[in-house]
């Protein structure tokens, strides 16, 4: 039976963090909390169980999952092509709700969906969330909801919309509490988005696909001209768009999503969010 384990008993924490640990081995979903919203997490290098994560949410292929991992470090073995300026705002604003889609190492066995090659990556700010990332490696995370409901801020309501196609609900309290709610809809404490697989060798900048708990801002505090102006963002690219809406998933962001381009094209569509 699907049990919720309160994270802030130690007892239960003992016990929810080994079941998690041995269902993200077998393949099962696990939801956990970030500092944004909960998400539901699944093996990153596990088809069977990322299509398993697609399935719980109502989602197919042409929307795949963003990953969440446990350090810095992890960014370098996943990801390539890595801007400088990518480096700048990791190093001020990991661990937190900033989300980074980027060219994904082209020799990793994994297949998260119809990426086009990219991946969104992200540290969250959540000791429960590092702590399994740190035994279990990265994890497609995807928010813990059902595809046009909002996003669970905690264990309880994630359970409400997944109920038994997860194994294991980690109960970290209510998530977002740390940042302002400064997203594009009321309430949101979905993590920011930003697109570096426009910036090469050449140049270019940096683009955010989704207003989130970063601010622009701050962002732009940190690197400057890097990051592309607000009125002349170019449109988002099909990967942009999906990064976009798996990653927080409530009805409004889909479509904010889809209203910005035609993103969620025939194509492709490659999607923390997040989870997250």
């Amino acid at each position: 039976m699907t049990r919720i384990y309160d994270c802030s008993v130690e007892s239960e924490h003992t016990a929810g963090m080994r079941l998690a640990r041995t269902a993200i081995g077998r393949g099962a979903l696990v939801v956990i909390p970030t500092d944004t919203v909960y998400g539901i997490a699944a093996d990153a290098f596990n088809p069977e169980a990322v299509k398993r994560l697609l399935e719980a949410k109502g989602r197919d292929r042409q929307s795949p999952p963003p990953v969440l991992i446990p350090s810095v470090a992890t960014l370098q073995a996943l990801a390539t092509n890595i801007p400088a300026p990518v480096n700048d705002l990791v190093e001020a604003f990991w661990p937190g709700g900033l989300t980074i889609l980027l060219h994904a190492q082209p020799s990793l066995s994994w297949d998260l969906g119809e990426t086009k090659g990219t991946v969104a990556l992200r540290m969250p700010r959540n000791e429960i969330a590092l702590e399994l990332l740190s035994e279990t490696g990265p994890l497609a995370v995807s928010s813990a909801n059902r595809t046009g409901m909002p996003s669970a801020i905690d264990a309880a309501g994630a359970e409400d919309m997944l109920d038994t196609s997860v194994a294991i609900y980690l109960d970290g309290g209510v998530a977002g509490l740390a940042y302002e709610a400064i997203g594009d809809r009321p309430g949101d404490t979905s993590s920011t988005i930003i697109d570096a697989t426009r910036f090469d060798s050449n140049g270019g900048t940096l683009v955010i696909v989704r207003n989130g708990v970063i601010s622009r801002d701050e962002i732009a505090a940190v690197i400057g001209d890097a990051l592309a102006p607000e009125a002349t963002a170019p449109e988002l690219t099909a990967a942009e768009a999906s990064a976009v809406e798996a990653s927080a998933g409530s009805a409004s962001e889909t479509t904010t999503a889809t209203a910005e381009t035609d993103s969620l094209s025939p194509a492709s569509a490659a999607s923390e969010t997040s989870t997250d």
